[in-house]
């Protein structure tokens, strides 16, 4: 069995330490990722959005409109400050339009 701990902990922390202590951090982000493009970018966006991949320090967007892909080209260091803004910590460093 497990080994309880005696003292009290918010449930905030005690999700913390559940998270870190079963190395479940890239997982969240990934989807952490993904729910702040969609709040981000808006309906318009996401409407033409196929798939959103974050692997490793490059988040990797499939559209299936190529206009859009050369419209948000133009902006993608904008596009990944705004993202990592939201997350509230440096993940991306990349950004592939598909």
């Amino acid at each position: 069995m497990a080994k309880r701990n005696n003292e009290n902990l918010s449930i905030s922390d005690a999700l913390k330490e559940f998270v870190s202590t079963n190395r479940l951090e890239k997982g969240l982000e990934k989807v952490n990722v993904a729910d702040a493009w969609a709040k981000l970018m808006g309906n318009g966006v996401n409407n033409y959005t196929t798939a959103v991949q974050l692997e490793r320090d490059t988040l990797y967007i499939q559209l299936s409109s190529s206009v859009l892909r050369e419209e948000l080209s133009y902006g993608k260091q904008k596009i990944i400050g705004m993202l990592n803004e939201e997350l509230g910590k440096d993940i991306i460093k990349k950004l592939i339009l598909r």
